[in-house]
């Protein structure tokens, strides 16, 4: 179940293939485990996914790409779950990973109101980001885990239900 299910959402491998930014890999592209979907690769595709999903940067896709090439894992399913941030999710997922930050290093949450420039991000930098850095990281680590964990599982379980019912004919 949980291949059909991934496999109706996931990029062809053509269209990753030929994506200007990913066309860097050129022939580590061609390798047939980074496209192929079972349980080794799944839950791996999930985790590297969904740490880099938690990476403040541009280019998320080409991040996942490259993490998903140095852990053998499915290219389509690490780069389809970077888009977990978005415009719209973006900002409600990095101030609560500041949050988080800013809890763990014991220091009292500031107010800041977003700018977008280059000026700001620098001020910001010493004020909010060591926080919101470390929240991203250990949400980034979570996430990920719980991510492998979690489709690791049910691809354990969707074999095992697919066997009792082989069985039971």
């Amino acid at each position: 179940m949980p291949k059909k299910i991934i496999k109706r959402f996931m990029p062809k491998p053509e269209t990753l293939r030929e994506h200007k930014h990913l066309r860097m890999f050129g022939r580590l592209l061609h390798n047939p485990n980074l496209w192929a979907l079972n349980r080794k690769s799944a839950p791996g595709a999930f985790a590297v996914g969904l740490f880099v999903a938690w990476i403040p940067m541009p280019f998320q896709m080409v991040v996942a790409a490259a993490f998903a090439i140095l852990f053998n894992v499915n290219i389509p399913v690490s780069v389809a779950l970077v888009w977990i941030t978005n415009p719209l999710t973006m900002p409600v997922m990095f101030y609560g990973a500041y949050l988080l930050g800013a809890k763990i290093l014991g220091h009292a949450p500031q107010d800041f109101a977003f700018e977008a420039s280059w000026q700001w991000i620098e001020a910001s930098l010493a004020t909010i980001g060591p926080a919101f850095l470390l929240g991203c990281l250990v949400l980034g680590v979570i996430f990920s885990a719980v991510g492998y964990l979690l489709i690791n599982n049910l691809w354990k379980y969707s074999i095992m239900f697919k066997w009792q019912k082989r069985k039971n004919k």
